[in-house]
């Protein structure tokens, strides 16, 4: 549902661009969250992320393991909502094969340059990094058989525009392997006001 407090969007996306620009920038830098490749494997990540680049890894900044949900199969198409720098898109990208597809979207221009260069690393010619939002997707209607996403949903403050879009993009008997955070009490209205909740 749609914020129903006085939150002015455009500098909460603009401080969560910051905060992403600096793991991206700054990996070995302390946040309020985990990050890299440690991380990754205490979440359970498949044996694929051995493959994926450090320059991809050290900025990994996700919150669960979607692919605990499920391995991906051969052949099968693949969004990742809010990419970062790539290091689920890689994996995604591994698991699906040559015959598969995996696009990563993203709002942070570091983040993408970090995913870019390290599937140019990595040689994968079947994914690729775009960047845009997620409460307007930039393509056509049943265009993903799954669509994954890390930590990335409970940034957004209007969650029924994205969760339109998923199923929007996603073909007929697609699914969603969705990794994020959620909370057992309410957040107070004084508390959706503060920016640096929504960031980190």
């Amino acid at each position: 549902m749609a914020v129903d407090v006085d939150i002015d969007i455009r500098l909460l996306k603009s401080e969560i661009k910051k905060t992403y620009a600096s793991v991206s920038l700054e990996p070995e830098k302390d946040f309020i969250f985990p990050t890299g490749r440690a991380w990754a494997e205490d979440l359970g990540y498949p044996p694929e992320l051995a493959s994926v680049p450090d320059s991809a890894v050290e900025s990994f900044a996700g919150v669960a393991n979607p692919f605990s949900l499920g391995r991906l199969d051969e052949g099968e198409r693949v969004l990742d909502l809010g990419s970062g720098a790539g290091t689920d898109s890689l994996v995604a990208a591994q698991m699906v094969g040559a015959a598969g597809r995996v696009v990563g979207i993203d709002m942070t221009e570091e983040m993408l340059a970090r995913a870019r260069a390290a599937a140019a690393t990595m040689g994968v010619p079947n994914v690729e990094f775009v960047e845009g939002e997620a409460e307007r997707l930039p393509f056509a209607d049943g265009s993903f058989d799954v669509v994954i996403s890390n930590g990335v949903i409970d940034l957004v403050p209007d969650k029924e525009a994205v969760f339109s879009e998923l199923h929007r993009v996603l073909a007929p008997g697609g699914r969603i392997q969705l990794a994020d955070v959620t909370i057992q009490q309410p957040v107070s209205e004084e508390g959706r006001r503060k920016i640096d909740l929504w960031t980190g």
